[in-house]
């Protein structure tokens, strides 16, 4: 499916992986759409309009798909938003915090999932490309979803969730001519990762078979893109991770 002219939501577009999809697909040619809880620092970039929405309030999550719907057709979206707070279930303060583990459920798996549905009711509604292709939606896990470590219990339960929405989405969706796919990055350079040391980085991009790097955000813009352009891919998950597979800690 090709990319120019036609509109896309980025969610969690005003930085990381999200700002760099965003970039990447105007770049290309889309009208985008990225929502963020906080667009205030978000960079400018050409054919890009922000918008402050929060992806676990169903009706700014409308509001903001009706709109970009309105610059149509509106035939992608892209499930970048999310957050994570490393915490074990038994720790020295306790028990993890009930409140917290339901807020990273809340955000990363019921958002992408209040993202996906009513993107695709608006995305049903566009005419039909070839093979009656209308659109497609790509959403984001971890490869905590397989291998989480200690303090990942919460989000790698929302992450392995969103792995586990992937078929049965792209499934449900495939009578409107909507594909559903997933990308599990593994250690990507975001701006949570810059908080770390130099060394500590280094040492993670060390135990990366190879590429012996860190991934980058435009890593996942790219293969966003090739997603998006790959009409027979459809209800996967692809790793992103260089061969990693993450250690207990």
């Amino acid at each position: 499916m090709q990319i120019d002219n036609v509109a896309a939501i980025v969610t969690g577009a005003a930085s990381g992986l999200g700002n760099a999809t965003a970039a990447a697909l105007a770049a290309k040619g889309a009208r985008v759409f990225g929502l963020d809880v906080d667009i205030t620092t978000a960079p400018q970039i050409d054919g890009v309009t922000y918008i402050e929405a929060d992806v676990t309030n169903e009706g700014q999550v409308r509001t903001a798909i009706a709109h970009a719907a309105e610059q149509g057709p509106l035939r992608v979206a892209v499930n970048c938003a999310g957050i994570g707070t490393p915490t074990r279930i038994l720790g020295k303060d306790g028990v993890h915090d009930l409140a917290l583990y339901a807020k990273i459920v809340e955000v990363n798996l019921i958002g992408t999932f209040t993202v996906l549905a009513i993107a695709a009711e608006a995305i049903a509604s566009t005419e039909p490309l070839d093979h009656a292709q209308r659109g497609v939606v790509v959403n984001t896990a971890s490869v905590a979803a397989f291998e989480g470590q200690i303090g990942q219990a919460a989000y790698s339960s929302a992450k392995g969730g969103v792995v586990g929405l992937t078929l049965p989405a792209a499934r449900d969706l495939a009578q409107f001519g909507i594909r559903v796919n997933t990308i599990a990055p593994g250690i990507v350079e975001t701006p949570m990762l810059a908080t770390l040391s130099e060394k500590v980085r280094e040492s993670l991009a060390t135990g990366v078979p190879f590429p012996k790097r860190l991934a980058r955000p435009s890593d996942y813009a790219d293969l966003v893109a090739f997603i998006i352009d790959h009409d027979y891919l459809n209800g996967e998950t692809v790793r992103m991770d260089g061969a990693l597979r993450l250690a207990p800690r």
